[in-house]
C-alpha cells in the first residue's frame, strides 16, 4: 500500500491512527491520485521534445527560419546599440574595464582624477556605440555564409542554439573584419588620446610601465554585445509568437511550439 513516496506515507499513516478508516482512507486515496497526476505531468513534459511535428517542413525551411530570426536579432540589435548609450547604459552589454586597467582607475580616483576615469570608461563604450552602426553587413554576410547541414539540430536545442552556432563558426572572421571599424571609432571619439593620458600619469606615478591592446579589448566586447542581443531575440522569437513577424518564422517555429 505504500508505494508512493516514503515520507508521504509515513504522514498518512500517522494521521490514519486518529482518525476512522474510512476517513483516512479517502485522505490517503486522494495522496496516491495526486501523486499519479504530477508523475503523469512529468511524463507528458518529456513527450513535448519527442513529439515535436516536422512533417512539411524541410532543411531548406529550417536554415531558412533559423537565418531570418539571426538576421532580425543583429538588425535590431545593432540599431540599439549604436544609439547614444546604447552600450554605456545597458547592463546586459556595458564594457567595463578590462582587467589590468582596474588598478590604473583606482589609482587615479584615489589621488581625486575620478573624472579622468570615468570619461575614459564613457569613451570606450561610446566607440563601441559608433563602430557597430557598421557592423551589419559583416554580421550579415556572417550569417548567410554559413550552411545548415545540421539545421535541425540547432532549431530543435535550447533557446539560442542558433546564436551560439553562428558564435561559434564566426567569431574569427568578424574579428577580423570588425577589428578597423572599432580603431576608427576609437580615434574618432577620443578614446585613444584620452587613454593614452590616463595611462601615462598612471605610469608617472607608480612608475610602472603598463600597457593594453584597447583596440582588440573593445572589438571583442563590441562583438560580444551584439551576440547578446542576437541572442535575446533568439530567444523570444522561440518563445513568444508575437515576436514570429514573418510566415517562415511562424510556420518553422510554431511547428517547434
Amino acid at each position: 500500500m505504500c508505494s508512493i513516496k516514503k515520507t508521504i506515507c509515513v504522514i498518512v499513516l500517522a494521521g490514519s491512527l486518529a482518525m476512522p478508516a474510512a476517513q483516512a482512507q479517502r485522505i490517503f486515496d486522494k495522496v496516491k491520485e495526486a501523486v499519479k497526476d504530477k508523475q503523469a505531468g512529468k511524463s507528458d513534459e518529456g513527450k513535448k521534445t519527442n513529439n515535436v511535428n516536422l512533417t512539411g517542413i524541410s532543411t531548406g525551411e529550417m536554415s531558412g527560419a533559423l537565418k531570418e530570426a539571426l538576421n532580425i536579432g543583429v538588425k535590431e540589435g545593432i540599431q540599439k546599440l549604436g544609439a547614444e548609450d546604447g552600450f554605456f547604459k545597458n547592463e546586459l552589454v556595458k564594457i567595463l574595464l578590462p582587467e589590468q586597467l582596474r588598478k590604473v582607475d583606482a589609482t587615479l580616483r584615489g589621488i581625486g582624477l575620478g573624472n579622468l576615469a570615468d570619461q575614459g570608461l564613457l569613451l570606450l563604450n561610446r566607440a563601441a556605440e559608433d563602430a557597430v552602426q557598421e557592423g551589419v553587413p559583416i554580421f550579415a554576410n556572417a550569417i548567410t555564409t554559413m550552411t545548415f547541414d545540421d539545421a535541425k539540430n540547432i532549431l530543435l536545442g535550447d533557446s539560442i542554439a542558433a546564436t551560439n552556432y553562428l558564435k561559434g563558426r564566426t567569431s574569427e572572421q568578424l574579428f577580423t573584419a570588425f577589428q578597423p571599424k572599432v580603431e576608427g571609432s576609437l580615434g574618432k571619439v577620443g578614446a585613444d588620446r584620452v587613454w593614452e593620458q590616463i595611462i601615462s600619469k598612471y605610469n608617472g606615478l607608480t612608475r610602472q610601465s603598463i600597457e593594453t591592446d584597447l583596440n582588440a579589448y573593445v572589438t571583442q566586447e563590441t562583438i560580444n554585445g551584439v551576440f547578446k542581443m542576437v541572442a535575446e531575440k533568439e530567444s523570444a522569437i522561440r518563445d513568444n509568437p508575437v515576436f514570429r513577424t514573418t510566415s517562415l518564422l511562424k510556420k518553422v517555429f510554431g511547428a517547434v511550439e
